[in-house]
């Protein structure tokens, strides 16, 4: 399936871009695309696949889902949907609904604990289905909101990296998606009719409370300053660690001047 309208160019453009300015796909690889059914796993699949036709490098897609077990997700829609559009397809049936109900702590978070357990059975599919690496939906905005939480909640400069080896040193993790906003992904799964399902979870809208705030925040500052998403996204790579208060940097830069003495 081609994907045609004004903002697939750019869309394609920008993953492209980060693609080569990440080395995100090698030769060779073969990786896992997380597809849950919503706007973003649908737009990254099939951008990947249209990339993949005229590449440089051959590379091969899988599209793998994870079905954590709530009743009310309809996965066969988005089943159906990938493979009338040719992809190779892997769903994956969970208990992690059984888990958490068993397993978390009350007060902690439903949605955190959930995204921990689907996580570590993509790393088992990923192992199964012979992929060294796993394409992950993150976008432009949820890189800033991440970097915004961790500010404002965890009192640490972190976001997401676009490319990063996983704890079991087998799968590389690869963010395809990092250059580009929401609002394209919400234009262009619009006008191809994307078949969006939500995840069937019982909690949601319940938690996730500071994410959109952040989304709000972010929404009102864009109005006034349209520049102001690609200017925090510029930041994550313009880091200054002698102008902060890290004290491990401060050490080792007083280390090297006491060696230029």
């Amino acid at each position: 399936m081609l994907l045609k309208n004004k903002h697939f160019r750019n869309v394609k453009r920008l993953i492209g871009q980060a693609v080569g300015d990440f080395n995100l796909i090698e030769d060779g690889d073969r990786i896992a695309v997380a597809v849950s059914g919503g706007k973003d796993s649908y737009a990254l699949l099939h951008i990947l696949d249209q990339l993949r036709r005229r590449a440089p490098v051959k590379f091969e897609l899988i599209a793998v889902n994870v079905d954590a077990g709530f009743p009310d997700y309809r996965k066969d829609v988005l089943e159906d949907y990938l493979r009338a559009c040719g992809f190779q397809v892997h769903m994956e049936a969970t208990n992690c609904l059984q888990i958490i109900e068993e397993k978390r702590r009350p007060g902690s978070s439903y949605c955190a604990f959930c995204a921990r357990l689907r996580r570590g059975v993509l790393y088992t599919v990923a192992d199964r289905l012979g992929c060294n690496k796993i394409a992950l939906g993150h976008h432009l905005d949820d890189f800033i909101e991440t970097l915004l939480l961790n500010q404002f909640y965890a009192g640490k400069l972190a976001a997401m990296s676009p490319k990063l080896l996983a704890d079991n040193k087998r799968h590389t993790v690869i963010r395809p998606l990092v250059y580009v906003e929401e609002s394209d992904i919400i234009k262009l799964a619009h006008q191809n009719e994307f078949p969006v399902i939500d995840c069937g979870c019982p909690m949601m809208g319940q938690e996730d409370q500071k994410r959109e705030r952040m989304k709000r925040l972010l929404t009102e500052l864009h109005k006034e300053n349209r520049y102001l998403k690609s200017s925090m996204l510029r930041a994550l790579s313009n880091v200054c660690p002698r102008h902060l208060l890290d004290r491990e940097v401060v050490r080792l830069k007083e280390i090297d001047e006491q060696e230029l003495r």
